[in-house]
């Protein structure tokens, strides 16, 4: 049983669609997956994906530690305005790691492409650009232990990108097939249906 999502569904349509529109690139040709369809559900979920983000969940609270002390060493050496800025980009990329931890774990696993979708969006869009400010901004007044551990969390980040990237597009191409196998089969079905009645 599928658990529930706390994606509204009009989000969760709107990633699918989206996911759809950028990895399916053409919908109307019969590709050979479709004729070589079985009808045992194949496993989407990336083995590599996965283990990233479980070593990624034991290292964020790590992580969280070590830039919680950093930050509170630096503080009062920092302008006014750095201070807010470090502050709030602690607080997001918290909260965003763990939102796109968890949509990462329920579209990995589950194979749900909105989830997975809004995992690669999270990372792309907030992740990457906070944490390359930390790390290139000369006023944060880096140090060393940041730069360590700003960097790992930048490594995990980018190799789940790309392993999330070519999990979404396998899994929207799979459920793409299905898709129009279940046309082909329900068109099919209506015109036996036509046949029949025809018959009579």
């Amino acid at each position: 049983m599928a658990a529930r999502t706390p994606l509204p569904p009009n989000l969760r349509r709107g990633l699918a669609a989206f996911s759809g529109s950028l990895f399916i690139s053409n919908k109307t040709r019969d590709s050979g997956a479709a004729r070589g369809y079985h009808p045992a559900h194949e496993v989407l979920a990336s083995l590599p994906l996965q283990m990233m983000l479980y070593f990624n969940v034991y290292y964020f609270p790590v992580w969280c530690l070590a830039e919680g002390m950093m930050l509170q060493l630096k503080y009062h050496l920092l302008p006014w305005h750095y201070q807010f800025l470090l502050v709030a980009a602690f607080l997001a990329l918290s909260l965003a790691e763990c939102c796109r931890l968890y949509l990462g774990y329920v579209g990995n696993l589950q194979e749900k492409v909105p989830e997975l979708a809004g995992f690669l969006l999270l990372s792309f869009l907030i992740q990457l650009p906070l944490l390359l400010f930390l790390l290139t901004d000369s006023q944060v007044l880096l140090l060393p232990l940041e730069v360590a551990v700003h960097s790992l969390l930048l490594a995990f980040l980018i190799a789940e990108l790309a392993a999330a990237f070519f999990a979404l597009r396998t899994m929207t191409k799979q459920l793409a097939t299905q898709f129009y196998l279940q046309q082909l089969k329900d068109g099919s079905r209506e015109q036996l249906a036509q046949g029949a009645a025809e018959t009579r």
